[in-house]
């Protein structure tokens, strides 16, 4: 595979081309079927097969910022996009992200920041995947019987609008102003209780050093309340914003090597339309479970980390790397053979 082997002269390293499509192939289906920019993949990858940990960082948000425009572009055709949302939670998140830069500037001030980020991140991932499979198979018998009826979740509470129950307890807040969101079927909600949710979400990206989309996407579902396919497309909007001032101020340190980005994009531009299609076949509990055990493997990956940091065993980091890739794969297989099948049932079902 030598053959494939090219130099990348910012990064001063030979990387292998094909190994790059696919990452960027991986990385296309997840965050356009998520909603997520695939930092937690290219990042962690990148690094492991050579790259230096800031020109993987900056070659990653290069990649993230190209292949969320046509993520968007696709979402938007769909009508899965709340601008109007999506708009707001960019805003919201810069206040509460430089609040948790600047929390993580006390803490490294204060002693080991980065044992305390890994295990805020473990508890977030696992706690929050642990939830996601337990609503899941709480509500899966109820949205079977729903299938028929054309509806994601109809019976999911007394209400019967769809939303979860902690969503349901948030938007019966109602101190002025209120606030409506028609795009997303949000009716009469209070202004703070959006800020305050992006506040909280951006303030976790900062802390922990992940994508918006990672955080945003199950907050808009559970805590919001946004049926699943609006989610994801909305919070791409804050990934395309968030990835594009990321690329600017990496690519001025000169730490992003764009012929391997351009080359990632070739792979992710492909996966993105592949992941966004999959989104209209496979619904939103089909998304919700596949997202849960995706993080729950990443909360994974972090605890090798973690006994690598201790251990300073090399095959801990490296164990870590493949953990990531292989969920990253599997991932993208499962939805693709779930796209291929929901497909042909459709056609069955309208012929």
């Amino acid at each position: 595979m030598d053959i494939f082997n090219i130099y990348l002269p910012i990064a001063g390293i030979e990387f292998n081309a094909l190994l790059l499509v696919l990452i960027g192939f991986c990385v296309g289906v997840l965050g356009g079927f998520f909603g997520v920019g695939g930092g937690w993949i290219v990042t962690p990858a990148l690094n492991i097969f050579g790259f230096q940990m800031a020109f993987a960082i900056g070659t990653d948000l290069s990649n993230i910022f190209g292949q969320t425009i046509g993520a968007v572009k696709k979402h938007q055709k769909m009508g899965n996009i709340d601008w109007k949302l999506g708009l707001i939670s960019i805003a919201t998140s810069i206040v509460g992200l430089e609040i948790g830069s600047e929390v993580i500037i006390a803490l490294e001030k204060a002693g080991d920041v980065g044992m305390i980020v890994r295990w805020c991140y473990m508890l977030l991932l696992w706690g929050l995947g642990s939830y996601m499979l337990r609503d899941y198979y709480a509500m899966r018998p109820r949205e079977s019987k729903d299938e028929d009826m054309g509806r994601e979740q109809s019976s999911r509470n007394k209400s019967g609008n769809g939303r979860p129950r902690i969503s349901e307890r948030l938007h019966r807040i109602t101190i002025p102003p209120m606030i409506s969101f028609p795009s997303s079927g949000i009716e009469g909600v209070s202004i703070w209780i959006i800020l305050l949710v992006f506040l909280f979400t951006g303030f976790l990206s900062g802390f922990l050093g992940v994508g918006g989309g990672f955080i945003i996407m199950p907050a808009l579902v559970y805590l919001i309340g946004l049926p699943t396919a609006v989610a994801v497309g909305t919070s791409l909007v804050t990934v395309l914003f968030s990835g594009a001032y990321g690329c600017f101020t990496y690519a001025l340190k000169g730490r992003v090597e764009m012929i391997a980005a351009l080359i990632l994009l070739v792979g992710s531009a492909i996966g993105v339309q592949i992941g966004a299609t999959a989104v209209k076949y496979i619904r939103g509990y089909g998304i919700r479970l596949l997202f849960a055990v995706m993080i729950l493997l990443a909360g994974c990956s972090i605890a090798i980390e973690q006994v690598y940091k201790l251990t300073d065993i090399a095959v801990y980091s490296t164990t870590a790397g493949l953990v990531i890739m292989g969920t990253a794969m599997c991932m993208v297989l499962i939805i693709i053979v779930r796209l291929v099948l929901e497909s042909k049932r459709g056609k069955k079902l309208r012929l």
